[in-house]
């Protein structure tokens, strides 16, 4: 899904970003960013030939809404969102973008709502969190038949490669240090 990379670099601060381009993935996770950088940040990144995947319910200064992902969607136009909220997916799927439906492993109650909203929105892939917890990624792509991308919490290459066994497509994660990994 994310061509062949295994490794999906996650960007908590700027000063991460050059790094992130020299990472093997053709994909960068945008975290806590803000409306003022948004849209330069997004271009610079792409005229890097990267796709950007961006956490719409993290970026500061606005409301985490149907109206923002349509801002989102048209203006500043990343490959696809990250969100915990139907409505934000549901309207950057009407945009074409790619849908990534976040789910916190919390209780046995949140999972059955994450199933539920899940067969509403029918995003293109969850990512689950914390990511350290293979037999839920198993379980979650069993029920769903979704791709599974682990994050949260992963801080080695053997909590990677345990997410990837487990069936995960991919790992987010802000550590540096990970995001050279590649398949041997």
């Amino acid at each position: 899904m994310f061509n062949g990379a295994q490794v999906l670099p996650a960007i908590r601060d700027l000063k991460d970003v050059d790094r992130a381009l020299d990472a093997d993935s053709d994909y960068i996770v945008l975290l806590n960013t803000h409306i003022g950088q948004l849209k330069s940040l997004v271009r610079m990144i792409k005229k890097e030939g990267k796709k950007v995947l961006l956490h719409a319910d993290l970026v500061q200064g606005l409301k985490n809404d149907e109206f923002a992902a349509q801002f989102l969607s048209q203006d500043i136009r990343p490959d696809g969102l990250i969100s915990t909220r139907k409505n934000v997916l549901i309207t950057a799927k009407k945009a074409g973008l790619i849908t990534i439906q976040r789910l916190f492993l919390l209780d046995s109650l949140a999972l059955e709502s994450s199933y539920q909203m899940m067969r509403t929105i029918q995003p293109d892939c969850v990512e689950i969190l914390p990511g350290l917890i293979p037999q839920f990624i198993e379980e979650v792509h069993r029920e769903t038949g979704v791709p599974i991308i682990a994050g949260g919490l992963i801080r080695s290459r053997s909590e990677v490669e345990a997410a990837l066994t487990a069936g995960a497509v991919a790992v987010t994660t802000s550590n540096r240090k990970l995001w050279k990994i590649t398949e041997n």
